[in-house]
């Protein structure tokens, strides 16, 4: 089929792609290449040799000269929306504070939902807004952003409100997910059941009455929520077509990927003490596991997620940064590049692949990010780089020259 050279936009000449199309053990390299882009689509992509003729009067051309191009990078897990920070409780941990020394100061996850309902919508937008720029600024298209430090629905509704408006001020799209069952606010200590049902009773049907939420998350651990409980917020979820995840088997296994498969889950998270029954269930209901290398540094960590099992089984590796005020404080999507081949011994093409095609897939996107394929997104990053690998290798540095959001150029150096 000819293309309609009329409609583009936007082409790019004398690149390399990395279109990262669909597959873990490729880059989907193409060299000398362009590609097109007509009203925020990628339109066609091919070798310099095979380009049509078009009207350079008519076309905003840019010359990458050589350099690569990716599709937008996607942080699949974040936390970015909090009152406050938790510094003082990481130096006390370093002077030899131990975590019920610091729960018994107040610290902790209770110290964070002090400080955000404490905080208003604007004082939270400001904290979360240098995070989101860090993140952008590193070549991020797509976030997802949790509730959860709330835990009561003012307050959650409060930290979706402050998601939806960061992305009316920063070019990347978000996505946001209802942590009502992130943790068990103090004053339901000693009724977490009545705590579960006001999330499923009070709690999402306002997010839902304000369409505040893409999905709904779970922290299914011996230290969150039980089974029974996290079965109880998915039914609740699936009744409102809301689709699920879950934090699970990030400090042992009790089961909650595999409840999580039954409900057809996006993706379940961290991952660590995951076992083959999980994976073979993760890989039935084409489930994503979500690897979050920044906890499992920042709390050193030793219990490595099953890299090698998710591979015999082809389960979809993805790669996030899970910034979060007290396990991993991080807003470096290239950081995390770089752990996940150091610390999780991924190679570079699948930590790449975290963070575009399988990143897209955790969020429900595979559809429309990710990629860099005809009638996707035009979400690309631009970068000054040898090769892909470069992305994983160094740090420090960033290599990012340009920013294209749907068709856009929102950054450029």
């Amino acid at each position: 089929m000819t293309p309609n050279v009329s409609s583009w936009h936007t082409l790019f000449i004398n690149v390399n792609l990395a279109t990262m199309s669909d597959d873990s053990t490729s880059y989907g390299e193409l060299h000398q290449a362009a590609l097109a882009v007509s009203h925020g689509k990628i339109v066609w992509i091919g070798e310099m040799s095979t380009l049509p003729a078009y009207n350079v009067d008519e076309v905003n051309v840019v010359d990458g000269k050589g350099k690569w191009l990716t599709p937008g990078l996607i942080d699949c897990h974040t936390h970015i929306v909090y009152g406050g920070n938790r510094a003082n409780e990481f130096e006390m941990r370093l002077q030899g504070a131990s975590y019920e020394d610091i729960a018994n100061a107040g610290g902790g996850i209770v110290s964070t939902v002090s400080a955000t309902r404490a905080a208003s919508e604007e004082m939270l937008f400001n904290q979360a807004l240098p995070r989101l720029k860090a993140l952008h600024r590193q070549g991020v298209t797509t976030i997802e952003i949790k509730s959860g430090y709330g835990l009561d629905t003012e307050n959650e509704v409060k930290m979706l409100k402050v998601a939806t408006e960061l992305s009316k001020h920063i070019p990347v799209t978000v996505k946001r997910t209802f942590l009502g069952a992130h943790a068990l606010p103090v004053e339901y200590k000693d009724n977490p059941n009545v705590y579960v049902d006001l999330v499923c009773n009070e709690m999402l049907p306002a997010v839902i009455d304000q369409n505040l939420a893409d999905a709904v998350d779970v922290f299914c651990e011996n230290i969150g929520f039980t089974r029974a409980q996290t079965e109880q917020v998915f039914k609740a979820a699936s009744k409102a077509n809301l689709p699920v995840k879950v934090h699970a088997e990030q400090l042992s296994n009790i089961g909650g990927t595999e409840l999580a498969a039954q409900f057809n889950a996006l993706s379940s998270d961290h991952v660590e003490y995951l076992d083959e029954a999980g994976i073979k269930a993760m890989k039935d209901s084409n489930m994503t596991a979500v690897l979050l290398p920044g906890a499992f540094y920042f709390l050193r960590e030793t219990q490595l997620p099953p890299i090698a099992l998710l591979r015999e089984y082809g389960v979809p590796m993805a790669i996030a940064t899970d910034a979060n005020p007290g396990s991993s404080p991080v807003h470096s999507l290239q950081l995390m590049l770089n752990m996940a081949c150091t610390l999780f011994r991924l190679t570079p093409t699948e930590a790449l692949a975290g963070v575009t095609c399988n990143g897209a897939k955790a969020l429900g996107l595979a559809k429309s990010k990710g990629q860099l394929a005809v009638g996707y997104d035009a979400d690309i990053a631009m970068w000054d780089i040898c090769q892909p690998a470069e992305l994983c290798y160094q740090y420090g540095v960033n290599p990012l020259t340009m920013l294209v959001k749907e068709g856009s150029i929102v950054i450029s150096h």
